[in-house]
């Protein structure tokens, strides 16, 4: 793997640790700014919905920038959100605008990573696109085993306004790098010279292909690649509808101290690391691998952490276990995104990234309405338990013909 893909993931850990870092600050956030705890998690969802939709809107702006400029560019509104997020005042407003900033961010954020991804594909071999994307998404996975949970001691001790100050600073090495380390030009400017020419073919007489934009808009309309958009937005949306909530499930239902929640968050991370270094190994040529054998397991999971949640012994194994499973998964279901939208080189990594957090939008959202119900802490759980069971039969009947050994880029 070459060193750009290494800077990317800094980048990525960054912006990670600012996305999965309310898991373990939200009871601080609702209680300063004067919410509920199921209000301040519409904070994930406004960051999911910003990375959402801003993953193809700016990815349709920024496809004839150069990359390297679009992802400094990406970094610094990125930090500089973070910034005013720090500053926010007391109840009446402070909630209301760290919302705004919150998406804000995720728009800089879904911008970089949808450019990221291009970038990535284009600097391996093109049947490389799982491990080049496990190399990116390991920024993330990092985040969530360093990033957050270092980020919820910072927030225990110095306020959690400390912990975005803390992203805001990560962000100035990962803008170094990317100028240091990024290549000028990658497949996106050589697709605009591929235009170009084909413009002047046109004028020449010779057949123009469909404007490039349109052609990559339209391969949305490709059935198998909303479908497996969709099979990967449901399992993000089990995985983010319990990771949110995970502190007082820890907190509550457990009955362990607050600095348990830091521990917990490094056993999820440590999980989705080695779920996404397996999904690395195995999304390029054994995808059905992953589908059948982290699927049921995966659905097997959440209602059991939820029964056992009360019971620390089981808890924390299981939340490592599911971190492992719900990425590998997922992973593998976003690198098939990449591999179905081939005929949109520069627009891919938007339709992976808009996958990834109208997930990661939806599941908060539901999960909180289970908050204040009779399963109390523990209805996320079962709110991600009913949405993997509901993407499981789908993905078998969609994805059976990725057989064992089928390259999937065939």
């Amino acid at each position: 793997m070459y060193l750009p893909l290494y800077l990317l993931a800094l980048a990525v850990f960054a912006m990670g640790t600012s996305e999965f870092m309310l898991a373990g600050l939200l009871p601080d956030i609702a209680s300063d700014l004067g919410v509920t705890v199921g209000a301040a998690g519409a904070l994930t969802s406004a960051f999911a919905v910003g990375m959402a939709v801003g993953a193809p809107l700016m990815a349709a702006v920024s496809r004839n920038w150069p990359p390297r400029a679009c992802l400094f560019g990406f970094v610094l509104v990125f930090a500089a959100a973070h910034a005013v997020g720090a500053t926010t005042g007391g109840a009446t407003t402070g909630f209301p605008l760290l919302l705004v900033t919150r998406v804000i961010a995720a728009l800089a954020n879904a911008g970089f990573l949808a450019v990221a991804l291009t970038t990535a594909a284009a600097l391996v071999p093109p049947a490389q696109k799982g491990r080049a994307l496990a190399v990116l998404l390991s920024g993330t996975t990092v985040a969530t085993i360093a990033g957050v949970p270092g980020g919820s001691l910072l927030g225990t001790f110095l306020g959690w306004r400390a912990t975005f100050w803390a992203v805001a600073a990560l962000c100035v090495p990962a803008a170094v790098g990317i100028l240091k380390g990024i290549p000028a030009h990658t497949s996106q400017e050589a697709n605009r010279e591929a235009d170009q020419k084909a413009e002047r073919e046109a004028e020449q007489g010779a057949k123009s292909p469909a404007p490039a934009l349109r052609s990559e808009l339209a391969q949305l309309t490709r059935p198998r690649l909303v479908l497996v958009m969709l099979l990967g937005a449901l399992v993000n949306a089990a995985t983010f509808g319990s990771f949110t909530f995970l502190a007082p499930v820890v907190t509550e239902t457990a009955g362990l101290g607050r600095l348990w929640i830091s521990v917990v968050l490094v056993l999820f991370g440590i999980g989705s690391l080695a779920g996404v270094t397996l999904a690395g190994r195995l999304s390029d040529r054994h995808p059905g691998v992953v589908l059948a054998v982290g699927g049921p397991l995966l659905l097997i999971g959440w209602p059991t952490l939820a029964l056992l949640a009360d019971r620390p012994a089981a808890l924390l194994p299981l939340v490592l276990v599911q971190g492992a499973l719900s990425f590998a998964l997922g992973a593998t279901l976003i690198t098939r995104v990449l591999y179905e939208a081939t005929g949109a080189p520069t627009m891919a990594g938007s339709y992976a990234t808009a996958a990834l957090n109208v997930g990661a939008a939806v599941g908060p959202l539901l999960a909180a309405t289970t908050l204040d119900t009779p399963a109390g802490d523990r209805g996320p759980l079962w709110t991600s338990g009913l949405l993997v069971a509901l993407a499981l039969p789908i993905a078998y009947r969609a994805l059976g013909p990725l057989r064992v050994g089928r390259p999937p880029y065939a």
